[in-house]
């Protein structure tokens, strides 16, 4: 190309761009402005150095104008034109980057780079024949294997599978094994032929016996029918060739999860503990399966053991804590949350955990010091509530009153502190007052969700304005999606409208409202990691579709997680119900 050889020209725009265009005028200062951008005269390297540096600080239009710029002096460089198709392409201008594209394959047609270009701009538009005559020589095959897997990629892309497969089949003759068998199989799995698909992985095997990549192919191949049992054979195929490799034991410990299969996903855990000691996250999980199946002895034991290693593993103590608090050992949970420094991401999660323990044996004010702790390196306003709760639970409402009156009288608008208030006045059972500060914290901020949450739920508790409830509540969960407070109390307003439906006659409406109702509280559990009025709402719900066993088990949770009582005063009186009924 004549234009790269100016290399002198280019290396002195280099030096110049450097100091900036404002900066290149004449010595005088005066004169002509030799930094200006836009120069008619110069050759179509300076645009091109004035594009690299805009691309280069972010400002994509102006790389764009002055790509166009070097390409209008020179229209006969393909490389110019696979510039600026290159940047458009960036900026997902697809027509004219197609065009430049083009315009540099009709200049260079042997060129590599400029023909990958135009196919995948062709690749992204949904193009695939355009793609594929690229790609093909004058007798319609591939040109080569590289351009036979992208042809066969696209076709798949397009869900053109019988495309892809013939392209396949030109790839078994030509290209090397392993990569054509493997394309074989993927394309079998997607015209569901998936006997096919199975038996060109064993084929590819032939190749390769021992190798992990196929026989992971085939494990996917398996769970893909929905075969957790032939998946698990696979993996045991695995192991009988390479018995302790880390990641075959890992995904047969996933897969005996799915199946339920807790014992054996146990098992597969221990063999990894006992293989790789370092692997945190697999014994993690084991300290988390043995949780789940209330072996709690043997989940502390674990990751106590794993702490005598790994001290600074706060992570971990910090889900110590957790089990041993389930497990009724509150003090040792206490020092487990203790050692948890206030650096680390659950340190506030921890004196919160150590404020709940306190609130439960009535210690408000050792409470109120641990929720402080917790506010000095997570100012929440949850936590702001908790400390004006705990104030108020102490006997003390007109000052936990009077402290977040006296934070609005600084900040009369302030949505959130009007939020606060408007709890605690809920919380000493007057809920005409509570909404009213609600309704005024919504009139300062109508996306405070909180505030959303509150009213809607409010409502659902007594079975009123369910409609606008759930509105509400639909508002607060599209401000903060991932609150799992927020989804269950759509959980709890389904579960309220499938009542009266339910008394009615008219079951399957009410059951249609219940199944919505668990799909939100199990997320809502899954969010927050477990709170006993949730669980309660949950056996709440199993009973009404009358589930009693599933019912009784949420009702043990709720209590094993510590229940508050001034929310859940008849959950032991349900329990109790329904353990006479299995007796």
């Amino acid at each position: 190309m004549k234009w790269r050889v100016r290399i002198s020209l280019a290396a002195l725009l280099v030096g110049a761009l450097a100091t900036g265009c404002a900066g290149l005028r004449g010595p005088d200062g005066g004169g002509e402005d030799l930094g200006a951008e836009v120069r008619p005269n110069a050759p179509p390297e300076y645009d091109v150095l004035v594009a690299q540096q805009h691309a280069s600080e972010g400002r994509i239009e102006q790389a764009i104008a002055a790509y166009r710029r070097a390409v209008a002096k020179d229209d006969e460089s393909a490389y110019l034109h696979r510039l600026v198709a290159d940047a458009l392409a960036r900026s997902r201008d697809l027509d004219e980057a197609l065009y430049h594209a083009e315009r540099a394959y009709e200049l260079e047609p042997e060129d590599e780079i400029g023909r990958h270009l135009l196919v995948q701009l062709h690749r992204v538009r949904r193009e695939p024949d355009a793609a594929a005559a690229l790609l093909r020589d004058e007798n319609g095959d591939p040109l080569d294997s590289d351009a036979a897997a992208m042809l066969y990629q696209i076709f798949l892309e397009v869900d053109r599978p019988e495309d892809a497969l013939a392209v396949v089949q030109w790839m078994i003759e030509h290209d090397e094994p392993l990569r054509s068998h493997l394309a074989l199989a993927n394309v079998y799995g997607k015209l569901d032929r998936l006997a096919d698909a199975e038996q060109a992985l064993r084929d590819a095997l032939e190749f390769e016996p021992g190798n992990l990549q196929i026989y992971g192919a085939l494990a996917r191949l398996r769970r893909q029918q929905g075969d957790r049992d032939g998946e698990i054979a696979i993996y045991e195929e695995m192991l009988a060739l390479h018995p302790d490799d880390q990641s075959t034991l890992a995904a047969l410990s996933d897969a005996q999860m799915a199946e339920d299969d807790l014992e054996g996903a146990i098992a597969t855990l221990e063999q990894i503990e006992r293989l790789y000691p370092d692997d945190i996250r697999s014994i993690t999980r084991l300290g988390f399966l043995l949780y789940e199946a209330r072996r709690f002895g043997a989940a502390i034991e674990r990751f106590e053991r794993t702490l005598v290693e790994y001290p600074n593993e706060y992570e971990i103590a910090f889900f110590l804590g957790v089990a041993r608090r389930r497990a009724g050992l509150e003090q040792e949970a206490m020092n487990a949350f203790s050692s948890i420094p206030p650096d680390h991401k659950h340190y506030a999660e921890a004196r919160t955990q150590l404020a709940a323990i306190h609130e439960r044996r009535g210690e408000y004010q050792a409470a109120r010091e641990e929720v402080d702790r917790a506010i000095a390196v997570e100012p929440t306003r949850p936590l702001q509530l908790y400390s004006a709760s705990l104030r108020s639970k102490a006997g003390d409402l007109d000052g936990a009153i009077a402290f977040l009156k006296g934070l609005v009288a600084e900040e009369p608008d302030n949505d959130e502190l009007i939020y606060n208030l408007g709890v605690v006045y809920g919380e000493a059972d007057q809920t005409d007052q509570a909404i009213e500060y609600m309704r005024r914290a919504l009139e300062l901020n109508p996306d405070n969700a909180s505030a959303l949450n509150y009213i809607g739920y409010s409502w659902a508790e007594q079975g009123q304005n369910l409609d606008e409830a759930e509105k509400m509540i639909q508002r607060a969960m599209a401000l903060r999606p991932e609150d799992g407070y927020i989804v269950d109390s759509l959980g709890w307003v389904y579960y309220m409208r499938a009542r009266p439906l339910l008394a009615a006659g008219d079951r399957e409406q009410a059951r249609s409202y219940l199944e919505r109702a668990l799909v939100e509280l199990e997320r809502a559990d899954e969010l927050t990691g477990g709170d006993p009025v949730i669980s309660e709402h949950l056996g709440d719900a199993h009973l009404l579709l009358d589930q009693p066993r599933r019912a009784l088990e949420r009702f043990e949770e709720a209590v094993e997680l510590g229940p508050r009582t001034d929310e859940q005063p008849d959950l032991h009186e349900k329990l109790e119900n329904l353990r006479r009924e299995f007796e």
